[in-house]
């Protein structure tokens, strides 16, 4: 099967993982929160950026690579956190994990994960980006980061904008939770995807297993919900300063939209910032995450690297968001569609939709790299 004919598009892969996933599964990736309108936002912001081609620039050979936290990428792109991506896909945090480090590129696991960071850590190795959730016990958040240290993950990134639960009704008319619960829908669910209820046969149910290590003894449904009140914290400016100081390798603040917050964090001795809104999945009462990139960027003016995450579909989203003001784009839930597609060469098939899209606009606009793309914008 040749993918170019037959998935040209991340609209194609999202199309097939539909199919193939569970219906709680697929809802529980692909919805937001509300109205979805935090969704719909992020998609205008996006559209809306627009770039002058340029004619008779001869021939083009654009350079995609950037570099960021004292390492070269090939491309200014990787792989966001997603919660529970075990749920997902059978073993999806382990064929992320090699797949990144197939394609050299960040791979961001969540504390949520189906995986520890042992599991994954020597797999990514370099590439390794660990997102953390703010835990209520500072005995057991020290031991958390030694673990994450001990297995070779590099960057960690504290996500902030997550400081209670959203609604997400698409997922509750889904009847998703976790763990799941064997309700007919359910059961009916996963029978029409022999699939992945094959995959989830072999690997085994799929855990918070990293916070179930801290459950002591708990099992079942017990042990989710003592593992969500752990990592349940409410963190305030000084829980930053104490991660920063038991942290001693790159610090990424994941969720700001704030100039003000990016400036204090700055201060702070945070390494960098990430712009996002949760792809419009906790809030949608807000900006768009692209709205809201703009003003943080001209406020950190160059002093550490922005990052931005939102609403990505494709390889002009990401030249848009490089236009705007990122330094690096990171893409979540397009990956997960993808593998749930087409397995592991799936994650492949992306890689190249992204990168051929990146080439094919930046000839249009005339732009040999990433940093004349801003140049390059239709201002108003």
């Amino acid at each position: 099967m040749d993918l170019d004919v037959s998935h040209p598009a991340l609209s194609d892969l999202r199309a097939r993982a539909k199919r193939r996933m569970p219906h709680f599964a697929f809802e529980y990736l692909d919805s937001g929160t509300g109205r979805e309108m935090g969704v719909r936002q992020n998609r205008a912001a996006l559209d809306g950026v627009q770039f002058h081609p340029a004619i008779l620039q001869g021939e083009i050979a654009p350079d995609l690579s950037r570099a960021t936290l004292d390492y070269t990428n090939p491309a200014p792109f990787g792989v966001a956190p997603i919660g529970m991506a075990g749920v997902l896909w059978p073993d999806a945090e382990r064929l992320m994990a090699e797949g990144a480090a197939r394609l050299r590129m960040p791979y961001g696991q969540s504390t949520v994960a189906a995986a520890t960071p042992e599991d994954t850590g020597p797999i990514v190795g370099d590439l390794g980006w660990y997102q953390h959730y703010p835990v209520n016990d500072p005995e057991i958040r020290r031991d958390m980061l030694a673990r994450i240290k001990a297995s070779g993950w590099r960057v960690l990134v504290v996500t902030v904008d997550v400081p209670g639960e959203s609604r997400r009704e698409r997922q509750r008319r889904a009847h998703v939770s976790m763990p799941p619960v064997m309700t007919p829908s359910i059961v009916a669910s996963i029978i029409a995807s022999p699939a992945w209820a094959m995959g989830m046969a072999k690997k085994g149910k799929p855990e918070m297993v990293f916070p179930n290590s801290y459950t002591k003894g708990r099992t079942g449904a017990d042990a989710f919900t003592h593992a969500g009140r752990l990592i349940r914290g409410f963190p305030d400016w000084s829980y930053i300063e104490e991660i920063r100081g038991e942290w001693d390798g790159p610090l990424v603040i994941k969720g700001v939209q704030d100039p003000k917050d990016a400036e204090r964090l700055i201060g702070m001795g945070v390494d960098a910032i990430w712009v996002s809104n949760h792809s419009g999945r906790q809030f949608e009462g807000g900006p768009a995450a692209l709205d809201a990139l703009k003003p943080v960027a001209e406020r950190v003016a160059g002093r550490v690297p922005v990052y931005y995450c939102s609403g990505i579909e494709g390889g002009l989203d990401i030249l848009r968001a490089l236009a705007v003001g990122a330094d690096f784009v990171f893409l979540g839930k397009a990956w997960y569609f993808a593998l749930a597609a087409l397995g592991p060469r799936g994650i492949d098939h992306l890689h190249h939709i992204l990168t051929a899209d990146m080439v094919a606009n930046m000839t249009q606009i005339g732009a040999s790299s990433l940093d004349d793309l801003k140049g390059r914008l239709v201002t108003n």
